[in-house]
């Protein structure tokens, strides 16, 4: 018997028992549908992370301190590391000494939940200061949509100004022009002298509900005296980037006085490397992906085979017709295999399109773009086709082995 004959016997069947058909098709899609999802939802995250940090841009790394102690080493070289704040005065030292073809901008967070106000208006208190000077824009890949950066001379006179995010401006200011305005931020004021562009919150820092000011106001006004302080560096090229790290380290030793034999008491940490390290992180999403989607897809193959079961029992009369008009066990058995495959491959269809809409609306949420998953689509395609043939193949093989004779008798 042709192909085309078994898979359209295969439908009739399949279209006679259409309910239980159906409940399996879906249960089997609810399976495709956590699969390709979030496989496609975590595509268009690590998409939206790199780029995000590719405007930061790969050229750039970051001098931080850690909190705590760490120990190395171990019997009588084990050596204890106290990890210091690194302060406003050993900051501004790095940025005057640093003399590597780069930029270098210093900033520290003032504030995590602020809230911003202009006349009747007000934000959340759910808005962040940070005190930056005035390389910080361009190292950290920020863009001034209206008014201007801070100069250095406004770090120099403490000049009460701020620039705002995209979501503070359109909160405060709606259709109204923001520059030269004065806010409170908290209960001190400021004037507006710039507006920053839109980038989007996708890596979770809400960066168009900040607010910048100088890091020499966020200072007196915000941070205390053992607060820790980042320094930004960013050169033009990736090719300079690990020399620069290198005098950076050098520079920072000095300017913090540890001797040679002491390991570091402040950590570098590359733009790179925070992107590779959230992309990292998303592999529980995928195991957890894979996880959910075997035991859905456990108990469709569970269910399909009871189906397959049923419907050789309810057909035992149709087969021994078959096989008295010359039907061969091999041709039997082909038929309900294609009838067990098509059932799966209609579940994985319609879990292809709900996984490929559900991951991209998420990834659309962070900004991550429309994705076509072709990997994951050819996944699911197989994994539906693996599951149909282990569901379909014992009740198969149970139908190719009946006698006709007696299947001819059944009642």
């Amino acid at each position: 018997m042709k192909l085309r004959e078994q898979i359209l016997i295969a439908l009739d069947s399949i279209r006679a028992n259409l309910v239980r058909s159906i409940i399996t098709s879906l249960i089997i899609a609810l399976g495709i549908v956590a699969l390709v999802g979030v496989l496609t939802s975590v595509d268009g995250i690590k998409s939206s992370i790199n780029q995000k940090f590719s405007e930061i841009g790969a050229n750039s790394f970051t001098i931080m301190d850690r909190q705590g102690t760490a120990r190395f080493g171990g019997g009588n070289r084990r050596q204890k590391i106290e990890y210091t704040p690194i302060l406003y005065r050993e900051a501004t030292e790095f940025k005057q000494q640093f003399k590597f073809p780069s930029l270098v901008s210093i900033y520290a967070d003032a504030s995590s939940a602020s809230t911003v106000k202009f006349e009747s208006n007000k934000t959340d208190p759910n808005v962040s200061v940070i005190g930056i000077d005035e390389n910080y824009m361009d190292v950290a890949g920020y863009t001034i949509e209206k008014g201007r950066n801070f100069s250095i001379s406004d770090i120099r006179l403490n000049n009460n100004f701020v620039i705002i995010g995209s979501d503070v401006a359109l909160r405060l200011f709606r259709n109204t022009n923001a520059i030269g305005q004065n806010v409170l931020v908290g209960s001190a004021a400021y004037r507006v002298i710039g507006v920053m562009k839109e980038k989007g919150s996708s890596i979770g820092s809400g960066t168009d509900r900040m607010v910048c000011i100088p890091v020499s106001v966020a200072k007196e006004k915000y941070l205390k005296s053992r607060t820790s302080y980042s320094i930004n560096v960013g050169v033009s090229s990736p090719d300079m980037l690990e020399s620069a790290i290198g005098e950076a380290t050098s520079l920072m030793r000095r300017i913090r006085k540890q001797g040679t034999r002491e390991l570091d008491n402040f950590d570098v940490v590359k733009s790179d490397t925070l992107a590779n390290n959230l992309i990292d992180n998303l592999r529980f999403l995928t195991i957890a992906a894979t996880v959910i989607a075997f035991i859905t897809l456990v108990g469709a193959a569970i269910g399909l085979l009871n189906i397959m079961l049923v419907s050789v029992t309810e057909r035992t009369r149709e087969i021994g017709t078959r096989k008295a008009l010359g039907a061969t066990p091999k041709v039997i058995m082909y038929q309900f295999l294609i009838e067990a495959i098509l059932i799966c491959q209609v579940g994985g269809i319609l879990g292809i399109i709900g996984g490929i809409l559900a991951g991209n609306a998420v990834s659309n949420a962070v900004g991550g773009g429309f994705i076509i998953p072709w990997a994951w689509m050819l996944l699911g395609v197989t994994v539906c086709f693996i599951v149909g043939v282990a569901a379909g193949f014992y009740p198969a093989r149970k139908a190719a082995k009946l006698d006709p004779i007696e299947s001819l008798r059944f009642e």
